[in-house]
């Protein structure tokens, strides 16, 4: 008989800023994401701090009285891990750890540590523990903490400081090796991707966790790692699919998230060349979560950095099973209507409406309206060949006059 496994979460506790830039609605949001990645990278949450501040303070992040109030918890709680939702300075991190005495972690390594429990293939692996060593190479004085007491003295002066550059100089030759690991892999995928012939390349990109690996699933009948947890899906998969008659591939992409590391967005970009190569890309949108339009603009703006934001797009709104408008009351005289009340129909009167055919409502885990996003997809992919390949353009008529006997394999 199979034993139950029990997870054992490591405490937690969340810390943030409210900024000028921050308020106090945006902090509770980036830490509601952040309570998420804990989650995610094997953590249980039991207490969030926020301070209001001008700027982070450049020696403990947080005011020295805030600072008090979390070592006070960590001491009283067995706490794990202070994790900050923020990057914080190789300074403010060795400062930090002296005053609480437990794990540091900020945002980036948060994201970077999850990164490397999901990485399966030797690409994601090499790709994350490239990142790994960058963020940690300014970091390293910070982690030779049994070298503290050699501060001065008759033989004290060379050791410790000889060590920690030799270190380092560890550190940057695994840093070139990694790299030109990826440049001959890079080479390998590229000579792959030039082997796929002409076939129409079709990209699922969006936000983290809004259903794409399970689109992937529902559409090319594949078996493609799919959980409610974020970055469930590092490594980019290609499946051949055919619609109605029209052969396509299909590449499930790494998710984007907001704040993402620059190490990450540097030795991820060549699995985005997917995306940069893709001939249509389908943008997958979360219409349940409720902040939805932030996570547009987070995904344009990498679009844009990897220079594929002007590709043809469908904006494919997924979970509408799950989305439910908030409700006032009808003797609620105060609460003002915002677009959190807006029906599924109200949205589409918005901007969305300007976007004209390129938009489409799903449910990929209930399959809803799956028949209407196969016949958009069948139809964009077959405008893409017929440019391409106009002498065979009989082979692939419209949807809706397709009487061939090849369906949906």
């Amino acid at each position: 008989m199979l034993e139950k496994e029990e997870i054992e979460y490591e405490k937690s506790v969340l810390i943030g800023i409210i900024t000028q830039n921050q308020d106090e609605e945006k902090s509770t949001e980036y830490l509601d994401e952040l309570e998420f990645l804990t989650y995610t990278a094997g953590g249980e949450v039991l207490k969030r701090f926020t301070q209001k501040l001008d700027t982070p303070n450049p020696k403990t992040f947080i005011g020295t009285g805030k600072m008090e109030d979390v070592r006070q918890f960590v001491a009283d709680n067995d706490i794990g891990s202070a994790i900050f939702d923020d990057e914080l300075s190789p300074a403010q991190q060795k400062n930090i750890e002296k005053i609480l005495k437990c794990k540091v972690v900020d945002r980036t390594y948060l994201i970077l540590d999850i990164f490397a429990q999901r990485a399966k293939t030797s690409y994601a692996r090499t790709q994350v523990e490239l990142a790994q060593y960058e963020y940690l190479l300014p970091r390293l004085t910070g982690l030779w903490t049994h070298l503290e007491r050699q501060r001065g003295g008759i033989g004290m002066r060379g050791p410790g400081e000889t060590e920690i550059e030799t270190d380092r100089r560890i550190v940057r030759d695994k840093i070139k090796q990694l790299k030109d690991k990826l440049i001959t892999i890079d080479k390998q995928m590229a000579v792959q991707r030039g082997n796929r012939g002409q076939l129409v390349r079709v990209a699922l990109v969006g936000y983290t966790n809004v259903g794409k690996s399970t689109l992937m699933n529902v559409i090319s009948k594949s078996d493609v790692f799919a959980e409610n947890k974020l970055f469930a899906t590092l490594d980019t998969t290609v499946r051949k699919v055919v619609i109605k008659n029209l052969p396509f591939l299909l590449t499930d992409t790494v998710g984007f998230i907001r704040k993402l590391p620059t190490q990450l967005v540097e030795s991820f970009k060549s699995t985005l060349d997917e995306v940069r190569e893709a001939d249509l890309v389908l943008h997958i949108v979360d219409i349940s979560h409720p902040n939805f339009e932030d996570h547009i603009a987070s995904v344009n703006q990498i679009l844009d950095e990897i220079e594929s934001s002007d590709k043809p797009t469908l904006m494919v709104f997924n979970k509408i099973d799950a989305y439910e408008p908030e409700i006032i009351e009808e003797d609620d005289l105060i609460t003002e209507r915002t677009p959190a009340h807006y029906t599924l129909n109200e949205w589409k009167k918005t901007w969305m409406n300007r976007m004209g055919d390129n938009v489409l409502f799903i449910s990929a885990i209930h399959k809803e309206n799956i028949e209407e996003f196969r016949k958009k997809v069948y139809e964009a992919v077959r405008e893409i060949h017929i440019t391409r390949f106009p002498y065979n353009n009989f082979l692939y008529p419209e949807y809706d006059k397709y009487t061939g006997e090849l369906e949906d394999e």
